[in-house]
C-alpha cells in the first residue's frame, strides 16, 4: 500500500510539472481538477518544487520570469476581468513607468476581487465596455485579456482623476510618436468613450505638431 501511495504520489508531481511547464502559471482548482491532491502540491510547496505566487496561484521555481509577470498573475486570479489603464499603457510600451498596482477592469456588478498578491486597483466598467477592443496577450505562457491601445488612451482621459492627467497626456504623445495607433483610431476611441471633448485639444496639439 505505501508503495502504491507513492507512485500515485510521483505521478501527480509530473502531472503537476508537465501542467506548469505548458501554462506558467496554475491556480490550485485548475490542478485539482486534473486529479492533483492539495495535499500532493503542499508538499511539493515544502520541498521547493512548486512556488506560491499568491493564495491558491503557483508556478515552478525555475520558470523564467517575464516584465509583466503581474498581469498573468492578476489574470488568473480574476479571469473575467481585462487589463486596462496605466498597467495597459506599460504593456503596450507607452510609458516607463511601471504601475506600483495591476489595474484591472471588471464589471459593474462583479464581486470585487479579495487578492492580496499581486496588488489591484479595479476599475468598473459596463458588460459594453469590457467587451471592447480587447486583445488576448501571451504574458508568461498565460493568455492574457488586455484592452489595445485605442481603448486605453480613451479610458485613462474617462480615468484621469484616479490615475492622473499627466500619465494620460504622455501616453497619447508616445502612442503617436510610436506610431501605434493612428489619430482617427483615437478619436473614434474617444467618441465612443464620451471623452472626445477632454482629449480633443491634447490631440489636435499633438498632431499639428507633428
Amino acid at each position: 500500500m505505501p508503495s502504491g501511495s507513492s507512485s500515485t504520489l510521483l505521478t501527480q508531481r509530473d502531472r503537476v510539472h508537465a501542467l506548469l511547464r505548458q501554462r506558467g502559471l496554475a491556480r490550485l482548482s485548475e490542478l485539482k481538477a486534473e486529479g492533483i491532491t492539495a495535499t500532493t502540491v503542499s508538499r511539493m510547496e515544502q520541498a521547493g518544487e512548486l512556488v506560491r505566487l499568491a493564495r491558491g496561484l503557483y508556478q515552478l521555481p525555475d520558470a523564467s520570469l517575464d516584465v509583466h509577470q503581474s498581469l498573468a498573475e492578476a489574470s488568473r486570479l480574476v479571469p473575467r476581468g481585462v487589463i486596462c489603464l496605466s498597467s495597459a499603457l506599460a504593456f503596450h510600451g507607452l510609458t516607463d513607468q511601471m504601475p506600483a498596482q495591476v489595474w484591472i477592469a471588471i464589471g459593474r456588478k462583479d464581486w470585487r476581487p479579495r487578492v492580496t498578491y499581486p496588488p489591484l486597483r479595479v476599475a468598473r466598467y459596463s458588460d459594453e465596455e469590457l467587451g471592447r477592443d480587447v486583445e488576448s496577450a501571451q504574458i508568461a505562457g498565460i493568455v492574457v485579456p488586455i484592452f489595445g491601445v485605442a481603448k486605453t488612451l480613451a479610458d485613462l482621459f474617462r480615468y484621469r482623476r484616479s490615475v492622473g492627467e499627466l500619465i494620460a497626456v504622455e501616453g497619447l504623445r508616445q502612442a503617436l510618436r510610436q506610431r501605434k495607433v493612428t489619430p482617427s483610431e483615437i478619436a473614434n476611441a474617444a467618441q465612443t468613450g464620451g471623452v472626445w471633448r477632454a482629449m480633443q485639444p491634447y490631440l489636435m496639439a499633438l498632431t499639428s505638431d507633428a
